[in-house]
């Protein structure tokens, strides 16, 4: 279930408001995260997010942070959208080539010289 989650914290300065971020983002399951710089909260949506989680490690690297809200996210209606892809002429598929990375293939051999089956082998440590 997608939630979105507003938390308020002390965003004092940028470097605050970077470690803020990386945390939101590091933590599982978030898919967006926002700030709101003017009221001190950051806006976390995702699906199957540990909000405790979340808050604590907030609270480890900034000190403060308090859940302001926790709501579920209503899903967008994609009908419509669907309903006016199907009206398009649909293109025949484009060939994938792979992406050239520059490099040209190098094949080498090496000469094999038989051994001849009367002949010793010349190691002399056995």
């Amino acid at each position: 279930m997608k939630q979105k989650v507003v938390i308020k914290v002390s965003l004092n300065d940028q470097k605050s408001r970077t470690k803020a971020m990386k945390i939101a983002v590091g933590v599982d399951g978030v898919t967006q995260a926002a700030l709101q710089q003017d009221k001190n909260q950051i806006e976390v949506t995702g699906d199957g997010m540990d909000v405790v989680l979340l808050t604590t490690l907030l609270r480890k690297c900034l000190k403060y942070a308090e859940v302001v809200s926790v709501s579920p996210v209503e899903e967008k209606k994609e009908e419509k959208k669907e309903e006016k892809k199907d009206d398009k002429k649909e293109d025949p598929p484009k060939p994938v080539w792979p992406p050239w990375t520059g490099v040209v293939p190098v094949i080498c051999e090496y000469p094999s010289y038989p051994c001849h089956p009367y002949q010793e082998p010349s190691c002399s440590i056995m």
